[in-house]
């Protein structure tokens, strides 16, 4: 469904790929011939049947310009895979450490500081956040690059490139983390095992991480599963301005060239790796739930 409503919103734009892929001073013949060639004189139905029978076998079709999706895709989808994934776990350990500072002391200072603090970290878009770091560490400081370079299999010459671009995706993700970690950690602390563990006079930092966290891992999990989506399409913006070598700026220029095949590719691509982050999240609470007494 969604692969089909990407089809369709691209044909809704102005122009088609054989006159913004065409030769500049190319006449009204050649656009039509290069349009005949992409078979954009054909119902959109039709083409996407074709190309979504394809998908299974991994064939996810040809560009505007005459490349194979699948072969445009392998250099920069890995790139974006270790920019989304570096940012995943950074997100994952900073709201894990400061949902769990903040409900180690409930309604003290910490935990206020970190309720405002990760409210604004959600509330300001990657775009934001990649400008301040850039005016902060490259503009001001010169402690790390404005821009990626990539060698050339491709990929960036020095891991001190990735810093600003995943920062820039992992902080707002950690804001709304840590809020659903501080949640999920103030629902468990109303339950009557943890509530009977304090009564026991245990440490209060046991209780949290061997009673409380256990049982808010599955809400700490979908959290963490919802934000692989935000992560991936916030990537394509923080690549554009560190002209980072992933599927952005492939993207960005297949948006430009109404090329449908190269759009859908990476969408599909996106939603598979998506799909398989919600199955992961949906064995970890299948695993937590049954293991509950």
């Amino acid at each position: 469904m969604l692969l089909a409503v990407v089809f369709a919103a691209v044909e809704l734009l102005p122009g088609d790929a054989a006159s913004a892929t065409s030769d500049r001073g190319e006449g009204a013949a050649g656009v039509a011939r290069r349009r005949h060639l992409l078979g954009l004189d054909r119902p959109v139905a039709e083409r996407f049947l074709d190309w979504i029978t394809a998908l299974p076998t991994g064939d996810l079709g040809t560009s505007a310009r005459g490349t194979p999706v699948t072969g445009l895709l392998t250099a920069p989808f890995p790139n974006t895979l270790l920019l989304g994934g570096t940012a995943f776990v950074l997100t994952a350990l900073l709201s894990l450490a400061l949902g769990c500072w903040a409900a180690a002391r409930p309604d003290g200072p910490v935990d206020r500081i970190v309720d405002l603090t990760s409210t604004a970290a959600f509330a300001l878009p990657e775009f934001v956040v990649s400008i301040g770091l850039l005016l902060v560490f490259s503009l001001g400081t010169g402690w790390l690059p404005a821009a990626t370079l990539t060698g050339a299999d491709g990929s960036p010459t020095d891991a001190s490139m990735l810093v600003m671009p995943v920062l820039a995706l992992a902080l707002p993700q950690t804001g709304w983390n840590t809020r659903v970690v501080r949640a999920a950690l103030a629902d468990q602390a109303a339950t009557p095992h943890v509530e009977a563990a304090v009564l026991d006079g245990l440490p209060a930092h046991r209780v949290l991480l061997h009673h409380a966290l256990p049982g808010a891992l599955p809400a700490v999990a979908t959290g963490l599963a919802t934000s692989t989506g935000m992560l991936l399409g916030g990537a394509v913006v923080v690549e554009t301005l560190f002209n980072y070598p992933g599927v952005g700026t492939v993207l960005a220029g297949a948006v430009a060239d109404r090329d449908t095949p190269v759009i859908a590719g990476v969408v599909a691509c996106a939603a598979a790796v998506i799909t398989v982050v919600l199955f992961l999240a949906d064995l970890v609470r299948a695993r937590t739930l049954g293991a509950r007494p």
